[in-house]
């Protein structure tokens, strides 16, 4: 019966919340190259102080963000841009798709594929990102409405899948989930 020990258990236990650190670090890592790069490296900005309060409130360690900073310095950070995608998912309940790419195609066509997968599709620029505000911590929606069960089931399986994708920032919906 090999496999069935309790060493493999905890092994596959650990490989996926390893994976899922280090998604959310590879994330981080570019939204703190991104600020140290708008900042000049300087670590006293609001906006690269607030980002480096995000990363070490989930335990991201020094060492990657010092280096994240030094990445956001050379000529090679200048290549991330900001990007929103606004959608309309099941339901028509209104999608917004913050991220950071180097490769605009790659991301819109990586974006689209996911959300068509879903039954979601892109929508205009202003069309759905009215549907929220900005706070200090991110975006909310102005007013949420309830789904469907199935409409339910099919957005928390889109959203999962949009915040999988290594371009993807933040994703907001208007749906209450």
């Amino acid at each position: 019966m090999s496999g069935h020990n309790k060493w493999s258990k905890i092994k596959r236990k650990k490989e996926v919340g390893d994976a899922k650190k280090s998604r959310e670090f590879g994330k981080f890592s570019r939204l703190i190259s991104l600020e140290s790069k708008k900042a000049s490296g300087d670590v006293d900005s609001p906006g690269l102080k607030r980002v480096i309060e995000r990363s070490r409130a989930i335990n991201m360690p020094s060492l990657n963000i010092e280096r994240a900073i030094k990445k956001g310095l050379e000529k090679s950070a200048s290549l991330l841009e900001e990007v929103v995608y606004e959608a309309y998912g099941p339901g028509g309940f209104a999608i917004v798709v913050f991220g950071l790419t180097d490769n605009k195609n790659r991301a819109s066509a990586e974006i689209r594929h996911i959300l068509s997968k879903h039954g979601a599709s892109l929508a205009a620029q202003g069309s759905a990102l009215w549907a929220f505000q900005k706070q200090e911590d991110g975006w909310t929606p102005r007013t949420t409405l309830e789904p469907k069960e199935q409409d339910r089931d099919e957005l928390k399986m889109l959203m999962e899948e949009l915040e999988e994708s290594d371009d993807v920032q933040e994703v907001c919906t208007n749906a209450e989930l």
